[in-house]
């Protein structure tokens, strides 16, 4: 069926080596530096304490740990694929290849929700960091312009009372606007924002470790039980609420995968590809299993269902006020990058189905004079900015999770796929245990996305359907595919 054509691995490799422009500067700590800089944002610095709050508890640390495996079996799936088709494009190129047109079509919408809606969850965060820092110089902004109209409560979208989130609107078209008029982030300044993000993850641990050993008693009764009884309702504490918590925090996650999309400029990538995507891996998962671990023994997880856990458990540590702001700023600054990294990303795969015909010609415009994806830029800031602006960080991070589970579970079938059609092909890299690694990640994917609320079941289904109206009607005809060869399978 014309559904489940393919490009071929020959094509993409061509395809890659015909591209022109891309600079080859990146090594494989670079790569885990790019990993560490998308990875390390509000998943940490706010979920972390709302899920706690409202799932784990202090088990919270278990839930990063589940997470961090599901993400390990997918990891070794992506470094398969990214060593052998070095080109952009991430999840949805390695689909084309193996699974088909259309299933690639749903990795690639689901890329929307990774991207997009990511950085309008960190827009999100970036408001409650400022209504946090403001408060703290009697500078109240009201909270009708800085906090969500929309909550979810039961199971349903609800009516807050407030009229837009302000902060988050604003800084999404800042953003916007610097990425429109032609900034270029390079390798150095990403390293510099990854230097800050990790010194206050370390400057955290550090200070709590120190603030536990101190209040040794008050932190055991924080910690203790480690897994709360189960209230009675699935997925509110107990082994239930751990892997609820686990489904809402891999949303901390997310991004390490922007470490494919950079093949094109690695120096070799057949062999850093894998290093920059296990790695940034290894190292995000001992962060947040430490700061979780210091965040819950610091102040008792009933408590930290606020917008800047961080800095709540700061204040009621009673921390000098120095190291407080401190933190604030770079938690500030950590959160700003991670939203550009966000809404830079997003043209790029829209690009690259643009570049295969699923998408407009427009949405690989590039503008004259400032040379970026103008057109594209604007759709994915104003989209991002109306999101963050309306709808509640919980209902974000969920959407989200669900998205990049789906997406990851397919790129694990695709190396599976591959291995079975085309086993032959040269692999730089290779997923160990095939079938049972693929298999693996694949089945903590689809458990991690039935510990999520029905309502975000549902949003998911309306995205898809959204997702199938525009390839049905449009990218189907459209594609280069179905143009080249029309009657090919």
């Amino acid at each position: 069926m014309s559904l489940f054509r393919t490009k071929t691995i020959a094509s993409l490799q061509a395809e890659a080596a015909a591209e022109h422009g891309y600079k080859r500067t990146l090594g494989p700590i670079s790569l885990i530096s790019l990993g560490i800089g998308s990875v390390v944002g509000a998943g940490i610095f706010v979920l972390a304490g709302t899920s706690a709050a409202q799932y784990a508890g202090p088990a919270i640390a278990l839930s990063f740990v589940f997470a961090g495996i599901s993400c390990l079996f997918a990891g070794l799936c992506y470094a398969e694929l990214a060593s052998m088709i070095p080109v952009s494009g991430s999840a949805y190129t390695y689909s084309y290849a193996t699974l088909g047109e259309f299933l690639a079509w749903i990795v690639g919408w689901c890329l929307v929700l990774e991207y997009l809606f990511s950085g309008a969850a960190v827009a999100v965060s970036w408001s409650g960091a400022i209504r946090d820092i403001l408060n703290e110089f009697n500078l109240a902004l009201p909270l009708a312009f800085s906090s969500a109209p929309l909550a979810v409560e039961g199971g349903q979208l609800v009516l807050t009372g407030a009229i837009i989130n302000f902060p988050a609107v604003f800084i999404s078209l800042a953003l916007t606007y610097v990425l429109y008029i032609g900034i270029r982030e390079s390798a150095s300044f990403n390293d510099l924002m990854v230097l800050i993000k990790v010194g206050v993850l370390i400057a955290l641990v550090g200070y709590g470790v120190w603030w536990m050993l101190k209040n040794s008693g008050l932190a055991k009764s924080h910690l203790l039980p480690f897994i709360p009884a189960n209230t009675g309702t699935f997925g509110e504490y107990g082994w239930s609420g751990v892997f609820r918590g686990a489904a809402a925090i891999f949303f901390a996650y997310v991004g390490f995968d922007c470490v494919s999309a950079a093949a094109q400029e690695t120096k070799n990538p057949q062999r850093d590809m894998p290093i920059g995507l296990l790695g940034t891996l290894a190292i995000v998962t001992v962060l947040f299993v430490s700061v979780s671990l210091v965040l819950t023994g610091m102040v008792h997880y009933t408590k930290l269902n606020v917008d800047a856990p961080f800095i709540y458990a700061l204040q009621q540590a009673h921390a000098p006020a120095l190291f407080r702001y401190l933190i604030e700023a770079a938690t500030l600054a950590g959160l700003t990058s991670v939203i550009l990294v966000s809404l830079l990303g997003q043209p790029r795969i829209f690009y690259s189905m643009s570049r295969d015909g699923l998408l407009p010609k427009t949405f690989a415009r590039i503008h004259p004079k400032y040379g970026t994806p103008h057109i594209t830029t604007w759709i994915t800031g104003i989209s991002c900015a109306v999101i963050s602006g309306l709808f509640p960080l919980d209902l974000l991070g969920e959407l989200i999770s669900i998205g990049t589970l789906l997406a990851f579970a397919l790129v694990c079938a695709g190396v599976w796929v591959l291995r079975h059609r085309s086993p032959d092909l040269p692999r730089p890299f290779r997923t160990p245990w095939v079938p049972l690694v693929p298999i693996l990640g694949i089945g903590t994917c689809i458990l991690q996305m039935c510990f999520l609320p029905a309502i975000t079941w549902l949003n998911l289904g309306i995205w898809l359907g959204l997702g199938f109206i525009v390839y049905f009607g449009y990218s189907r005809k459209h594609s280069k595919l179905a143009v080249d060869r029309p009657v090919e399978s």
